[in-house]
């Protein structure tokens, strides 16, 4: 051991390093593989509707969810493990330096000498997420067309799957380049203060991403049309009022073209907030309840949905009730203090790049002798420096968040929706083939969410009065 030692500190600084990033890469990798392990043998075990789920869980559904779960386990392990081999084999056969070198050429060509660094980061940044999105596609293709597929919940075809891919990357780069060369603009002419300015800058780009999101983004890959005019309506609005949330629109997303999995949110600052509705999410708008009309052969084949008749959803006073626990989210302040944390780690991060950013030795761990270019900086402090903070931040965060569900339950049970979130939950949990039994490392350490059984507990004693 102790020879160990001495040769590890006679390593040069560099090596260190790159040899300290991949050795905690494949400890976190080892660590989520024994969770997932763990989990797994649950859903392989656990093959009877435990006796505590009897009376919220038949044993078809049961058996759906436990499959379900297992193939997505399954898949997850092996994408996980080509991830993971993958980004080793590109940082020790230099794939980083290359294509920084391979994006030098190319902007070259293009008129731009090595002076012209930020072209040279965008050219870079274009060619790393290209191949990022092609090296991820089969994956994403299997999951899809296989997976989800298998279980019932895809409803793309291949040409709508293939032009949303096309439009999400078109879209990813048409923000990504212009606020990343913003960005290093800042931070070469922001002098020492470089990173409040930069910290400011991503806080101003956050704030207009999340506010633009759902009315110019989202529209761009899925259909939103405002709630009709019904009791659902005059119900959600009146809700609304009585807890001094600022409702101006409450939109249906046709998320049943997609995908049969369901969902809720709102979104928007100020007195400006909308409420936006999964149509899966509603029994009496989901397509995939509705028979299809005789002779419809109207719509285009490759966008249309693949209806498959399957009753899900939940009623009018439950989706109410779903909507009184995102709301308590408002009311109890939490996005509000996700978006504090989130700042100040931000803050915090651009302050030790900025203390980081001329440690030359950190550029040459990764194969960059001779210039230390401000993205690779970037790239080389977020993504693999600050990796052992990251893994701890995020573990903080998911309990965090399992302790803003428990509290927005609570909110919903004080608005009187304890009985119908007790059913929505069950009904949301079934639709989306949830397995309620889970390893209780694997939930501690993964689910932002707590399970549905500790929810259903925490609801019981209101539901029942």
């Amino acid at each position: 051991m102790a020879l160990r030692g001495e040769l590890w500190t006679e390593l040069p600084a560099e090596k260190r390093i790159f040899c300290s990033v991949l050795l905690f890469s494949w400890a976190v990798y080892l660590w989520e593989a024994f969770l997932a392990h763990r989990q797994r043998r649950v859903y392989r075990t656990t093959t009877h509707v435990p006796w505590e789920l009897g009376q919220i869980m038949d044993s078809e559904t049961f058996e759906k969810s436990r499959l379900y779960q297992l193939d997505k386990s399954t898949f997850s392990f092996w994408s996980g493990l080509y991830s993971e081999v993958e980004g080793t084999m590109i940082l020790i056969c230099g794939g980083i330096p290359f294509l920084w070198d391979l994006s030098g050429q190319i902007s070259g060509r293009a008129g731009f000498g090595p002076e012209y660094e930020i072209i040279q980061s965008l050219v870079f940044l274009l060619l790393a997420t290209l191949f990022s999105a092609l090296t991820g596609l089969p994956w994403s293709l299997y999951n899809t067309f296989v997976i989800e597929e298998k279980h019932g919940f895809n409803q793309q075809t291949l040409g709508f799957f293939f032009k949303d891919a096309i439009k999400k990357f078109i879209v990813t780069q048409c923000i990504l380049l212009p606020v990343t060369s913003l960005l290093l603009y800042i931070i070469k002419i922001g002098g020492d203060y470089f990173f409040i300015y930069a910290w400011l800058f991503t806080l101003v780009v956050s704030l207009v991403l999340v506010t633009i999101y759902a009315d110019y983004i989202a529209p761009l890959f899925d259909k939103f049309i405002p709630l009709p005019e019904g009791e659902l309506k005059q119900q959600i609005e009146t809700m609304a009022k009585n807890i001094d949330f600022p409702l101006t629109k409450v939109y249906v997303v046709e998320g049943s073209k997609r995908s049969s999995h369901s969902n809720a949110y709102f979104y928007g600052f100020f007195k400006n907030k909308r409420i936006v509705l999964f149509d899966t999410l509603l029994e009496d708008y989901s397509a995939l309840n509705k028979e299809p009309a005789e002779g419809e052969e109207g719509e285009n084949e490759e966008t249309k949905s693949k209806t498959k008749n399957k009753k899900q959803g939940c009623k009018n006073e439950e989706v109410l009730a779903v909507l009184g626990h995102e709301l308590g989210h408002w009311k109890l302040g939490h996005t509000v203090k996700n978006i504090i944390i989130s700042q100040m780690n931000s803050f915090l991060c651009f302050f030790l790049f900025a203390v980081l950013i001329g440690r030359k030795e950190l550029f040459a761990a990764f194969g960059f002798y001779e210039t230390q270019p401000t993205l690779i900086g970037l790239m080389i402090i977020f993504q693999f420096i600050f990796s052992p903070y990251n893994e701890i931040l995020s573990f903080c965060l998911t309990v965090l968040s399992r302790r803003f569900e428990f509290q927005a339950d609570a909110f919903a049970k004080e608005l009187g929706k304890a009985k119908d979130l007790y059913s929505a939950l069950i009904k949301l949990n079934k639709d989306n083939l949830g397995f309620p039994v889970s390893d209780w490392i694997f939930s501690m350490w993964h689910y932002s969410h707590p399970p549905l059984l500790e929810r259903l507990q925490a609801l019981k004693d209101t539901k029942q009065e």
